[in-house]
């Protein structure tokens, strides 16, 4: 048994479909692929979401010292810990750098004050969103894992591919 699919791409091509692939399905929420690729997707979606899941709540609370209006001040900030810094750069370094799109008549000042304090927002994605969702699933269920399906779809018309469509669950 083969430890990976090849997919009939070199290794750096093949990394790069992946990374970009595994990122969309987390940004989007589905994806429409060949089944191969789908299953290789799943695999890496899988560990990058329970690398989120087990670090979420990892998180230390500093003080620090503000200057406001001459005067010094003491303001409380939420850091991440040790654990949830290194899973988040690892998250980084795994998934593509997706930015929040533009709303429909959205002036571009709008836009800018909006995402002004999110500087990756498929990572706050994984931390404040998915991470919770299925750390909750977890508790209730007693189980983890299997935060992705794979539905099989049609053949692809042009070359009979046999195709899928992977979803966050």
């Amino acid at each position: 048994m083969a430890a990976q699919r090849k997919l009939g791409k070199a290794t750096d091509q093949r990394m790069a479909l992946l990374k970009n692939q595994v990122s969309q399905l987390l940004w989007n929420g589905k994806l429409e692929t060949t089944f191969a690729r789908a299953k290789e997707v799943q695999k890496l979606a899988e560990k990058y979401i329970t690398l989120a899941v087990n670090t979420y709540t990892d998180t230390v609370e500093v003080e620090k010292a503000k200057i406001v209006d001459g005067k010094e001040t003491t303001v409380k900030v939420v850091n991440d810990g040790a654990k949830k810094l290194a899973a988040r750069r690892t998250l980084m370094a795994n998934l593509a750098d997706l930015q929040e799109a533009r709303q429909p008549k959205e002036s571009g000042t709008a836009y800018k004050v909006r995402t002004k304090t999110v500087r990756h927002p498929l990572i706050e994605k994984m931390f404040n969103v998915y991470a919770p969702k299925f750390a909750k699933a977890a508790e209730e269920k007693g189980q983890k894992g299997g935060y992705t399906a794979i539905y099989k779809m049609n053949a692809r018309r042009g070359d009979a591919a046999e195709m899928a469509l992977i979803v966050v669950l």
